[in-house]
């Protein structure tokens, strides 16, 4: 197949079958930090629809940094057994499983998104009950709603560094292939990075080098139980809404770069209530971020992953072969469609784009082409007005 979106790619020991990934996000799911049957079917199904890497949305080191009740964890090693089972269906059926690791600092004990939000001023822990205490790098809170977090002591941060390298080293025995670092939309790393929210005094504060020191600290843990053979992203909001640069982020990605971190996942903002252009009533821009990757790219010399809006194949193709990233990661798009690798293999001319399903799928499939059926043109240049952003 001539479409670079669909020639395999290996970081490092790891062989995916196309650029093509499903990127981390959040369905709030889970049971005390466990995930469920709900999970093996939503990315189970994703395997099956070709998707060459399926990232698990972010998964809590430290039941503390949950942002709802219901968010997946790996706190614990009663969490590895169900989520082998969940890897192994992925690798199955020709995908690399991948797990990205968060923790909410102070965005942590809120209500689910469909239900407001709002901060949860009294609630038990999500693990057994326990105390649910807001901890960041500063004693700033989110917004005017949100809690008041204290101040990590010195103590804390190297008890949190420890927690990530322990849930890296869970996810290495529950079988995932690649490993993602939640450095962005205002969560714990990114409160570290950003001036606004880390006014600390310290080592961790003050200077960019200083308030990078705990995003550092955690990937070189992580790569001390992650196995070397094994990849490693870490999502950067590669500009926020307080101040912090896509040179802040250059600087980030040569310095994570040298630590072991093998791309750069590219979002942006978070810092404050709203995020992308779905969230404040703009209107959409497809691949609004894409400039951050390709800027990431060629300035810290790392591979990147281009997110947002990314919607047609051709659109994704573009991404890939004008050098702006390496990986392309469709997500509400994906929702809406779970096979949309293979819809984009017939938009790009594939001539057999079911051999990436199993025969069940596929043959059947094939059998419809045949009758004259499936293969539809692209609607990103035809009908539909494109902002180059």
């Amino acid at each position: 197949m001539s479409s670079l979106l669909f020639v395999p790619m290996e970081l490092r020991g790891v062989k995916l079958r196309n650029r093509i990934v499903l990127p981390p996000m959040l369905t709030y799911q889970a049971q005390n930090g466990c995930v469920n049957d709900w999970h093996l079917i939503h990315y189970g199904k994703y395997a099956i629809g070709g998707v060459g890497l399926v990232f698990m949305e972010s998964t809590k080191v430290d039941p503390r940094g949950c942002t709802t009740p219901n968010d997946l964890g790996l706190w614990k090693d009663e969490f590895i057994g169900p989520l082998q089972r969940i890897t192994a269906f992925l690798k199955s059926h020709g995908a690399a499983a991948g797990i990205q690791l968060g923790h909410s600092g102070r965005k942590a004990r809120n209500s689910l998104p469909w239900n407001g939000r709002g901060p949860l001023d009294s609630h038990p822990g999500v693990d057994r009950g326990e105390a649910w205490d807001l901890i960041a790098p500063s004693a700033i809170a989110h917004n005017a709603q949100s809690s008041v977090p204290h101040a990590m002591t010195m103590d804390e941060i190297h008890e949190q560094v420890e927690a990530w390298g322990q849930a890296a080293e869970r996810a290495d025995r529950a079988g995932f292939d690649v490993l993602e670092v939640h450095g962005a939309h205002g969560y714990l790393l990114h409160q570290f990075l950003s001036a606004q929210s880390n006014q600390r005094e310290d080592s961790y504060g003050g200077s960019l080098e200083n308030r990078m020191r705990f995003a550092v600290d955690v990937v070189e843990r992580i790569r001390q139980s992650w196995p070397v053979e094994k990849p490693l992203f870490f999502r950067v909001s590669a500009v926020d809404e307080t101040g912090w640069s896509i040179a802040d982020s250059v600087e980030l990605a040569r310095v994570l770069k040298t630590c072991g971190v093998d791309v750069f996942d590219c979002s942006s903002g978070g810092m404050s209530a709203t995020r992308n252009p779905l969230e404040t009533g703009q209107p959409p821009r497809y691949g609004y971020q894409v400039p951050y990757a390709a800027e990431i790219r060629k300035g810290a010399g790392i591979q990147t992953m281009a997110v947002g809006l990314i919607i047609h194949s051709d659109q994704a193709e573009e991404i890939l072969t004008s050098g702006a990233a390496d990986l392309v990661a469709i997500g509400r798009e994906m929702l809406h469609n779970p096979n949309w690798p293979l819809d984009a293999a017939e938009k790009l001319g594939d001539a057999t784009p079911y051999t990436m399903l199993p025969n069940s799928y596929g043959y059947w499939l094939g059998k419809r082409t045949q009758s004259g059926f499936g293969g539809r043109p692209s609607t990103w240049q035809v009908g539909i007005e494109h902002d180059e952003g």
